[in-house]
């Protein structure tokens, strides 16, 4: 177990050290300046130089990226150009937030598709089965920026059942995580449905309903465990998904979260910011999918990491 878990930590840092390095990049070549979005058209050419000097941006790319990775191997993610503040201090303040989101939406997705997955693939090829597919395309479909404002719509101004905003309370999760776990509800039923019916089809589910067994035992205890695998893959797969779009759902509901930090961050270039958030996501990303595999000794006890890569 212990070298598999290094094993796995050793392959990811090359994957970080990409992604931090394709950020660094992209958010360097994109056009503007953050001297300009901090001073302004009407800043004289000298106080633009002293900025940009204090900023370390006068210095040339390669030396500023090897600054970069200095930082990162002191555990220093740089000061945000326009707060004045580290990041770290920055990401530790948003990060609850988007975690909170994240998770809450990911509570969402599994309730609802869990359910319907295991009645579509119980009742197939029924009314039942076909409804829970249109819920799932709809699910699918419907893109954030257009769900979240209709939910602020119907349930936040017009029943008034709801706050528009904020974070003051569970009541402010509600709409935003519904939002962001719609989608992920719509792919958690189809492959709860799909991957279910592929294990009542085995050898041992008609052995165990030869000796007897209750439907709920063969369901929840036999299939259920070997059908569960591909559904927590794909689950650690779209938590990186859900961490993507928070940006979208965190600045509808104004959500103070990293997502709306790296959108404020990339309208002001503002650089660490943008580098920090970047790596905070791909941390998370690479965390989730080392405790996914952790899991799957607990989903099929079966599995031995000795033969897995």
């Amino acid at each position: 177990m212990r070298s598999f878990i290094l094993r796995r930590l050793a392959t990811s840092v090359p994957v970080v050290l990409g992604v931090v390095t394709l950020v660094f990049a992209l958010i360097h070549l994109v056009p503007g300046d953050p001297v300009d979005a901090m001073l302004g058209e009407s800043a004289l050419p000298a106080q633009r130089e002293e900025l940009r000097h204090a900023l370390g941006l006068d210095r040339p790319i390669l030396v500023q990226y090897a600054h970069f990775l200095g930082g990162l191997v002191r555990g220093d993610l740089g000061t945000s150009f326009r707060r004045a503040t580290p990041v770290t201090a920055l990401l530790a303040q948003r990060y609850p937030a988007t975690a909170q989101l994240t998770l809450a939406a990911m509570a969402v997705a599994t309730l609802v598709a869990l359910p319907l997955g295991v009645l579509a693939a119980l009742r197939a090829r029924t009314w039942i089965d076909h409804g829970s597919s249109a819920a799932a395309l709809f699910g699918v479909s419907v893109p954030n920026f257009w769900l979240g404002p209709m939910l602020i719509l119907v349930f936040a101004i017009r029943l008034d059942w709801l706050p528009v905003s904020g974070r003051d309370g569970l009541a402010n999760l509600v709409l935003p995580a519904i939002t962001l776990g719609l989608g992920l509800a719509g792919i958690l039923t189809r492959m709860t449905r799909s991957s279910l019916l592929e294990t009542l089809g085995e050898d041992y589910i008609r052995t165990a309903k030869a000796k007897g067994l209750g439907p709920a035992v063969i369901v929840w205890k036999h299939a259920m465990r070997n059908a569960l695998i591909p559904i927590v893959t794909l689950m650690a797969l779209q938590f990186g998904a859900l961490l993507a779009g928070s940006v979208i759902t965190e600045t509808i509901f104004s959500w103070p979260g990293v997502g709306k930090l790296l959108l404020e961050g990339i309208r002001t270039r503002d650089y660490p910011v943008v580098q920090g958030v970047v790596l905070s996501i791909a941390l998370t990303y690479v965390a989730v999918n080392l405790l996914t595999d952790l899991l799957y000794a607990w989903v099929n006890p079966s599995i031995r990491f000795g033969g897995r890569s």
